[in-house]
């Protein structure tokens, strides 16, 4: 295998994921997007050729939800560690990288993240040390890496619009070229709907039928 793709996902929690959707979807409704998101970024990683994937979950790593992903062909989940977000992807790409020279992190909240885009971030990091998919909202929805990269997230306001700004400039200081990707829409807030795929909108719909309901599917 040639290269690790690592999904960053929460368990799900009605109230606790997709927030800022829950006054467009209800609790139950956003966190019934959230688990189709989950589901379909993993489909999309387990299509990369020569890859293997591993998810890292913030809350509980046994949720049913990852046990199906385990079904599907993921490799293994692994509880999330580290202060902030920065210090648990950094801690997630040091480990990556002792068993793979590329690694991909990605998170669970965009749709975009298709065979294609993953395959072309694992190109640019034939040349570039480091790679970043920019979000819409000044984030990324990607980081890739041949190298641990600490320092990339140092200071970075995470939750803000500086994000993607800050991480380029800590690149910058560390001497590391960046290769940029396209940009891709993180399905965050009520406006980012409008770029969610018909058939996740319709799974977030579903807060009565037991199979998406986050509710009846906690351990």
């Amino acid at each position: 295998m040639s290269a690790l793709l690592i999904q960053f996902a929460r368990a799900p929690q009605p109230g606790a994921v997709k927030t800022r959707l829950i006054p467009s979807l209800g609790a139950e409704g956003a966190c019934n997007l959230h688990q189709a998101l989950v589901r379909h970024t993993c489909q999309q990683l387990l299509q990369v050729p020569q890859a293997r994937v591993q998810l890292w979950v913030a809350g509980d790593t046994g949720h049913a939800l990852f046990t199906d992903c385990l079904a599907a062909g993921v490799e293994s989940v692994h509880a999330q560690r580290g202060a902030d977000l920065g210090a648990r992807m950094a801690a997630a790409l040091r480990e990556g990288l002792a068993s793979a020279p590329r690694v991909l992190l990605v998170g669970s909240d965009c749709p975009g993240l298709d065979p294609a885009f993953l395959g072309q971030a694992l190109a640019r990091l034939e040349d570039c040390p480091v790679v970043l998919g920019p979000a819409r909202d000044g984030g990324y929805v990607l980081v890739g890496s041949r190298q641990p990269v600490d320092a990339l997230f140092d200071g970075v306001p995470w939750g803000s619009g500086r994000v993607l700004a800050r991480s380029l400039i800590n690149a910058r200081e560390a001497g590391w070229e960046v290769g940029l990707l396209p940009e891709r829409v993180d399905i965050d807030r009520p406006e980012d709907l409008l770029y969610c795929p018909s058939q996740l909108l319709r799974q977030a719909e579903m807060t009565s039928r037991g199979t998406a309901d986050c509710s009846t599917r906690e351990r």
